[in-house]
């Protein structure tokens, strides 16, 4: 990063104070260059948060975990990721100002909350993508609810508190309920000022934010897939409308292709048979090494758990200790591309998604067909995979159609059923695919494994 600083600026005479203090924001400014959003402008509060230890980590967080041993240009990091949606976070709550800001009461206090939350959104997350808190933790922690949001609002804390950050309690207080608004953490509705800020960074109400804005077009071009999704298009139509932000009718099909090249990225990328190999041999070598490097100890207190990222992989590796030596091998068969067998694939009907139970390798094991090889538990990896439009098994367009106030070319996601079927009568009504991945993890070859249930 390069500070912000150009000697040839002049500025006119000013007051002393004022003059001063531009030249404290100018000198404890930055510009950083970004590969999907250009020049980014860092302002003077988000530079304490980023020059920490604790946000740095995120430069050893790579944003799609084991990816790149698939997709070889997938090397980006959480770090640029927080860079981004902390970028897209202030153009769109500016672009409310300058559309909406007498009318909404958007002041300088608002801008800089959104900002932040947007910076420090994924500053709790574990190694390895969501492997860590939906993989490994709960089969080593019983009950476990962790989650990396949590873990967020406990860093966030750390860090203002570690750093001695002067920051207004408020503010971070509503950074922290942001950062949370997707989740079941989040306040409910009736407890909250201003209910549109908290849909710029995490959206629960609608699933659309600038989060999934960054990411999809962020890992779509590193993994080289084309990505016809234009976020600009909806940061500069959109409008808030009792107290939630909407979007112009016409741009039905930009939401769309946001949600549709999301769950493209899931299958194609994200739930690769290649990337689930993988990611489950990572799992079971954390598993192995778990008693005794003691991983899983560090996921409440939040001075041991910036410590823990992706190289945790490397320490394995490399170490000389006899009770790492299963771990060591499983990550020696990942370098020397002997990966877990990718077996069949079972995709679960429609008609079931409602009950259907996540399948174990015991449940594997009893449905064989007497007559073939004689499966134990330890001969099969299964990888449950399910991938919806964001909204579960409920379409992310499913709303009403805006028409109080004489205005009917906005509307609050997501559109009627009847609008949805008349635009999207190509499209399959289906919003969640379920689907088991068998691998054999072993190395001789075995016949092909069923499943039916």
């Amino acid at each position: 990063m390069g500070a912000f600083f150009n000697e040839e600026l002049s500025f006119p005479p000013v007051h002393a104070n004022f003059a001063s203090s531009q030249e404290q924001l100018i000198r404890f400014s930055k510009n950083v260059h970004d590969n999907v959003h250009g020049n980014i402008y860092l302002d003077p509060l988000a530079l304490k948060f980023i020059d920490t230890e604790q946000f740095q980590r995120l430069r050893d967080l790579k944003q799609l975990g084991v990816t790149h041993l698939v997709y070889p240009g997938a090397v980006h990091s959480r770090f640029e990721h927080s860079l981004g949606v902390y970028w897209l976070a202030g153009a769109a709550i500016q672009k409310l100002k300058q559309n909406q800001g007498l009318e909404l009461g958007i002041d300088n206090f608002d801008i800089q909350t959104v900002k932040l939350a947007g910076l420090l959104h994924d500053v709790g997350h574990g190694p390895f993508s969501h492997l860590f808190e939906r993989e490994f933790l709960p089969r080593v922690v019983s009950g476990c609810k962790w989650s990396h949001e949590q873990m967020s609002l406990k860093m966030v804390d750390h860090i203002v508190d570690e750093h001695h950050i002067d920051v207004d309690f408020e503010m971070i207080k509503k950074v922290k309920e942001m950062i949370v608004a997707s989740s079941e953490l989040t306040l409910p509705k009736g407890t909250r000022e201003k209910h549109f800020l908290y849909d710029i960074v995490a959206n629960g109400r609608n699933g659309i934010d600038v989060d999934k804005f960054d990411y999809i077009v962020r890992d779509s071009r590193a993994c080289g897939l084309g990505c016809n999704f234009e976020f600009q298009r909806l940061m500069e139509t959109m409008r808030v409308l009792d107290d939630e932000i909407c979007y112009r009718a016409k741009e039905y099909l930009t939401v769309h292709k946001l949600f549709y090249t999301r769950a493209d990225l899931y299958r194609t990328i994200y739930t690769h048979p290649k990337v689930k190999a993988i990611e489950l041999m990572v799992v079971d070598a954390l598993l192995k090494a778990n008693d005794f490097l003691e991983i899983s100890s560090s996921i409440e207190d939040p001075s041991d758990y910036w410590k823990l990222d992706d190289s945790i992989i490397k320490t394995i590796e490399i170490a000389p200790n006899q009770e790492l030596k299963e771990s060591r091998d499983l990550i020696l068969r990942i370098r020397r591309r002997n990966l877990y067998q990718f077996c069949n694939e079972y995709t679960v009907p429609k008609e079931n998604l409602e009950h259907f139970k996540d399948v174990t390798p015991q449940d594997i094991v009893c449905s064989q067909k007497n007559g073939g090889a004689i499966l134990k538990e330890e001969d099969v990896a299964v990888s449950n995979v399910r991938i919806d439009l964001a909204r579960g098994r409920h379409n992310p367009l499913e709303r009403y159609l805006k028409k109080n106030r004489g205005i009917s070319t906005w509307f609050k996601w997501v559109i009627s059923f009847s609008i949805y079927n008349f635009h999207f009568s190509l499209q399959p009504l289906i919003f969640c695919f379920y689907y088991l991945f068998l691998f054999f993890p072993g190395s001789c070859l075995l016949p092909a494994l069923t499943f039916s249930r």
